[in-house]
């Protein structure tokens, strides 16, 4: 699935999508506890890639972290940038974030990496490795199931991941993951987290 459907899916939803989803408090407070206690550990600039309208970068702003939230749809952006004009927002592709190489002190991909077919995962996280400073750490949420197996989101087709194999690409690309995490609430699809640092010599990427 390419940024471009992935964008206009989004965009044609953008409004029910903000409506549910731009405030902080439609997170998991265990999700919240992780999310700010890794970024309050890292000494740096950090991306939120794929930051929908925004809820956890001004979430980490307020918290402290130098942030800046990246997203595919125009319409998120705008969003962030209303509900909260002291952090920095720019329209653009976990493909291709836009910030030099070896800058970044952390990314944070919550469900950012959903829609990428797993054909595509390994080039976004070489990407994250060539934007990450080397010992630079990465958070990436996703759903928990079977590795590479679609289903019907409700905006477009998304993917789940194991732990295992989603620990075994950041691998691949350069990454030693630090810690993982997992959740399965009552109605909803179960959860996993996980922590990785990039190695001073990635095994892959440069």
């Amino acid at each position: 699935m390419t940024s471009g459907v992935v964008r206009t899916a989004y965009s044609a939803r953008a409004a029910e999508y903000i409506s549910l989803f731009d405030s902080i408090s439609s997170t998991h407070p265990v999700d919240r506890e992780l999310v700010l206690s890794w970024a309050r550990g890292l000494s740096g600039k950090v991306i939120d890639a794929g930051c929908g309208p925004g809820q956890w970068t001004a979430f980490l702003h307020s918290g402290g972290v130098a942030i800046q939230g990246v997203d595919l749809v125009p319409e998120f952006i705008e969003t962030a940038k209303q509900n909260c004009r002291e952090a920095q927002f720019a329209v653009g592709s976990i493909e291709q974030l836009p910030t030099p190489d070896h800058s970044l002190a952390g990314i944070l991909a919550w469900y950012s990496l959903i829609h990428t077919p797993p054909a595509g995962i390994s080039q976004v996280l070489d990407e994250f490795s060539r934007c990450l400073k080397p010992g630079g750490s990465l958070l990436i949420g996703f759903f928990d199931g079977p590795a590479g197996e679609s289903f019907p989101h409700a905006v477009t087709p998304a993917y789940f991941w194991s732990v295992e194999e989603m620990s075994a690409r950041l691998q691949d690309a350069g990454f030693a993951v630090i810690g993982t995490h997992s959740r399965a609430d009552p109605g909803v699809r179960p959860h996993a987290a996980i922590i990785a640092q990039r190695l001073i010599t990635p095994s892959r990427v440069g």
